[in-house]
């Protein structure tokens, strides 16, 4: 690598994991000088998780050149593998915004209770050495890693609007003896432009490198208008049929986006006819956890979910919105909604149907037509999800913990219920830079996504008469 003088880089990056896949994401780096930073430690799901490949469950890459970690968001794919990194013996800084600090440790929790133990005790010495290592940052300002006659290293959080506390990273590198200065940019997981409850991210003055996600290269969101209208038809559906939606939603980020649209759609029913009977329930404990720190942070909310707690409003409080905690609560709500006929919309994990309390409502409601299960989310290849989507329509059926179910309930999918930047926001995060950088390199999307943004960002380039290289990384987990 060189800088635009002509001279060596200043630095080298490492991809471990997240650059030819969406998950998993972890880059490395590494300094001129020696030292090294990692920019999130997430685990692979899904497609690219490989069974077979045990390092993509452990830490076994440079650990001791690490002088801090900097979490970008507290996605499992952005922090799942900490527990490995911690075991593997890193004791220094865990770098994260103020928001990000409180949401770290439930996310942290569930993953030891899914995939380490369940002993409470283990689980609670690992979050008290996590807590002593968390470094907590306000965003737009400078935070030294590495100081000394070498190396000058500092990182500065930008606000990426894709869930609460997400980050954008700079990291700004400059060698003392030389003078010679570097700016890597990593995006992290960005935020659609028109998202509720979070300010757009707005782009970086320059860039040397930036490592920019690419999740929905060639892709476009439906316009918000067009998909809050498309969730109050579906609801409407169900309350014709006296019936129940069910919502399969992940716990963070997606269910409170939801929960603020239904209360703009409440609100605006003003408690008339049907819609005022309307119950709303989040039936999964750790999304109600996360709901709860969601409403202790409203100084990080955007302007216009201010001005509704400034009118009096309560967007993830209101007054026809139920939690369901313990398990007996979940069994007994499964069977009053299936029976009953009560109108209500359940917002239950997980997002793909492939486990959690979502699945009970499934089978107790899929093959009633009076119910209707509503996608606002992608659903992967091979998952429930996908197959409920796919073969929902064609009155097909769906395997569901073993068992067949025959899909006689409505099935309605709407797109732009996305926390991540489209294509246009991605090219608009790079055409807002001052200095534009010298190499975009695309991770976090599938083959397709990321071809295809590269197409966009070169033809981008050309339009603004911009020297850009457009570089598609492989992941890189072991030296």
């Amino acid at each position: 690598m060189v800088n635009h003088g002509g001279k060596p880089a200043l630095s080298t990056l490492v991809h471990r994991g997240g650059a030819n896949g969406v998950t998993g994401s972890c880059h490395q780096l590494y300094a001129r000088a020696g030292p090294s930073l990692l920019i999130d430690c997430g685990l692979f799901q899904g497609q690219d998780a490989d069974p077979a490949r045990f390092d993509q469950m452990t830490v076994d890459f440079d650990v001791d050149s690490i002088k801090a970690v900097v979490i970008t968001h507290v996605h499992i794919d952005h922090v799942g593998r900490l527990p490995y990194l911690l075991a593997a013996g890193f004791d220094g800084p865990v770098i994260c915004s103020i928001p990000s600090a409180r949401l770290l440790p439930l996310v942290i929790e569930d993953a030891l209770k899914i995939g380490f133990t369940r002993d409470r005790a283990l689980i609670e010495r690992f979050l008290e050495r996590l807590e002593q290592q968390v470094v907590a940052l306000e965003y737009d300002r400078w935070h030294s890693v590495v100081n000394n006659q070498d190396l000058v290293m500092r990182v500065k959080l930008r606000r990426a609007g894709h869930i609460l506390g997400s980050s954008f990273v700079e990291v700004g590198l400059r060698e003392p003896e030389t003078g010679q200065r570097e700016r890597v940019v990593f995006s992290g997981d960005l935020g659609a432009a028109n998202s509720p409850l979070l300010p757009a991210p707005t782009s970086p003055a320059k860039a040397d490198v930036l490592v920019l996600e690419a999740t929905y290269g060639g892709r476009r969101h439906e316009r918000r208008e067009g998909r809050t209208q498309a969730l109050k038809k579906a609801i409407d559906a169900a309350l014709d049929h006296q019936g129940t939606v069910i919502i399969p939603a992940f716990s963070i980020g997606r269910t409170q986006e939801l929960l603020y649209a239904l209360e703009g759609i409440v609100h605006r029913a003003a408690g008339r006819g049907r819609w005022g009977a309307l119950e709303i329930i989040v039936d999964s404990p750790l999304a109600a956890r996360f709901t709860r720190v969601y409403r202790t942070l409203k100084p990080y909310w955007d302007a216009e979910a201010q001005t509704r707690v400034r009118a009096g409003r309560h967007p993830l409080d209101f007054e026809s919105l139920y939690t369901v905690d313990s398990h007996e609560a979940h069994l007994r709500t499964v069977t009053y909604l299936a029976q009953s006929g009560r109108p209500a919309v359940v917002i239950a994990a997980s997002g793909m149907c492939a486990g959690g309390r979502v699945v009970n409502y499934l089978k107790a409601m899929l093959e009633d037509t009076r119910h209707q299960v509503l996608f606002v989310g992608y659903q992967g290849e091979g998952t429930p999800g996908r197959d409920i989507q796919r073969y929902g329509p064609a009155g097909g059926w769906v395997e569901l913990e073993g068992e067949r179910f025959t899909i006689r309930a409505g099935v309605t999918s709407i797109s732009g219920y996305s926390a991540h930047a489209d294509e246009g926001g991605l090219l608009r995060f790079v055409a807002g830079m001052r200095r534009w950088p010298r190499e975009v390199r695309l991770v976090h999307g599938d083959s397709t996504a990321r071809l295809a943004l590269k197409s966009a960002l070169e033809a981008l380039a050309q339009k603004k008469g911009k020297a850009l290289t457009v570089t598609l990384p492989d992941n890189q987990p072991c030296d």
